[in-house]
């Protein structure tokens, strides 16, 4: 299992899990869905992602000349704001009432701009600039890193409150 992500571009495995972020974002709006069960997946996700991206991606992203660094710290920024919605949505006991409504936009809202944003300006900037291997040497770091994170249930309110601060 270990070699599994050796030969993963970070670009890919990043575009991956925002497309399973957007996923579980729909699964949290639909009344059909296991609310509860996709707002603990994307939790899970969302926090092991930033930070396995703070830690072994964004860092080593700024050492290219052409990858904007204002737009890594931007990204690192994005995350902060995405953590702070995520806890307000980790705080709502009922998944059917207005507040989690409410929240879940804010939520979205944030992760959707950041998810949009990133893919625009850092991922273009690695495919054009980051060589193949270096961009495969950074996708074995990103997904070592966010499965440690996975495993240390990173997605638990109490981890969460922890990241933001509060």
């Amino acid at each position: 299992m270990a070699d599994e992500g050796k030969d993963q571009d970070v670009v890919a495995v990043i575009l991956k899990d925002h497309r399973t972020m957007e996923e579980l974002l729909r699964r949290m709006r639909s009344v059909e869905a296991d609310r509860a069960a996709a707002r603990a997946q994307f939790s899970a996700l969302l926090v092991a992602h930033g930070e396995a991206e703070e830690a072994r991606v964004y860092g080593a992203l700024k050492r290219f000349s052409d990858i904007d660094d204002d737009e890594v710290e931007h990204g690192e920024e994005e995350h902060a704001e995405g953590n702070e919605a995520l806890l307000r949505l980790l705080e709502v006991d009922d998944v059917g009432s207005g507040q989690w409504d409410e929240r879940l936009e804010e939520l979205v809202k944030a992760v959707t701009h950041h998810l949009d944003e990133e893919e625009r300006t850092i991922l273009n900037g690695a495919r054009e600039n980051v060589p193949d291997e270096r961009r495969a040497q950074l996708g074995a770091a990103f997904l070592e890193e966010r499965e440690k994170q996975l495993a240390s249930d990173c997605g638990s309110i109490g981890n969460v409150r922890r990241i933001v601060g509060g």
